[in-house]
């Protein structure tokens, strides 16, 4: 018997799905504006929970032998001061090579200018008109621009700068009542999800989202490290700003570590043909060596996620929050994916 040829989609349609539809539209629009809306304040507190989170391990350490709060308070204040003491150092010398690397860079690119001239010459004999000046001026500009060249002492840079300043402090503050109050907080947030889904939802936070940043920052630091080690005997220019661009992009997943790889190529490039393809091999066999023995150790399965899913998530997610949405947005779908059971959005044992 043949069955009987399906409705078009529109006389599919009524009232009652419209409303529905238009009612999740306007949902997601109203989430989205209110995400933007509190954006400082998320950042704040997801960063606060983060260091909370990586500070409790030496907390609970140092819980056998001291009172909580001496134990936190002690941890707290080593660890901000080793932290800001690694940040203060290493953004000096940073901001130095910075520096050459901005100079390096635009004398390789007005190097170009007497190349640029010649292949102009020879196209404009042979009725080819071109203007390769102006592209050359162009590119010299967005390198400059991309660098920040022309914040270096404006006073935009120095308001950001505080702006930034003060939005540390208050994660400091935040993350240091999260670790004294901890427990009652997450008791409190608790309380929004339904019970059935409590002890679940805070099995997933801890592995997915936690998890998932605990794991990404030992990665970093590990591709950071080697990565400095190796610029180091191959006597790369700027070493430790080339590998702190590497170990920064590696946070991000999917993509992150290729494009760092790429800049870095790139920028070594300008410098000298064969050491960038000794980099290039390097930073390839690093990369191996950390996503085939290192990674799958330490993330244990944090990241169960379609790679479909992981490139939409990032897009969704740069597009609410910004550069924080890029770095949450995964942990984030993790743990719904997880919670909700999709095994559609898994990815393949």
């Amino acid at each position: 018997m043949n069955e009987p040829p399906a409705n078009n989609i529109l006389e599919r349609l009524n009232n009652s799905t419209l409303v529905r539809f238009l009612l999740l539209f306007a949902s997601g629009w109203a989430t989205v504006l209110i995400l933007d809306y509190f954006k400082t304040v998320i950042v704040i507190f997801t960063f606060a929970a983060i260091v909370a989170f990586l500070l409790s391990y030496p907390v609970r350490w140092l819980h056998r032998y001291l009172p909580h709060g001496v134990a936190v308070t002690l941890v707290f204040v080593l660890g901000m001061g080793s932290l800001a003491g690694i940040a203060l150092a290493a953004g000096i010398t940073i901001a130095s090579q910075g520096q050459q690397l901005i100079e390096s860079l635009t004398a390789f690119v007005n190097s170009l200018g007497p190349l640029g001239e010649r292949l102009e010459n020879f196209l404009q004999a042979r009725n080819i008109q071109v203007d390769f000046n102006a592209s050359q001026i162009q590119l010299r500009d967005q390198i400059l621009a991309s660098l920040g060249v022309g914040l270096g002492y404006s006073l935009a840079t120095i308001q950001i700068f505080f702006e930034n300043f003060l939005n540390f402090i208050l994660i400091a503050v935040v993350a240091f009542f999260m670790l004294l109050d901890g427990e009652r907080l997450w008791s409190f947030i608790l309380k929004i999800i339904p019970e059935r889904l409590q002890k679940r939802f805070t099995y997933l936070i801890k592995k997915n989202f936690l998890g998932f940043f605990r794991g990404q920052i030992i990665l970093c630091l590990f591709l950071t490290t080697f990565t400095f080690i190796i610029f180091l005997i191959l006597r790369v220019p700027f070493p430790l700003l080339l590998a702190v661009i590497a170990g920064v992009f590696d946070l991000i997943p999917g993509i992150g570590a290729t494009l760092g790889v790429g800049i870095i190529f790139l920028i070594v490039l300008s410098q000298q043909v064969w050491l960038a393809i000794q980099v290039l091999i390097a930073c390839i066999i690093v990369q191996q060596i950390q996503d085939n023995f290192i990674s799958p150790r330490i993330m244990q399965d944090a990241l169960n996620i379609n790679p479909v899913v992981v490139f939409l998530a990032l897009l969704v997610g740069a597009k609410v929050a910004g550069l924080l949405g890029i770095f949450i947005a995964i942990p984030i779908t993790g743990v719904i994916v997880s919670l909700f059971e999709i095994d559609e959005m898994k990815a393949e044992s």
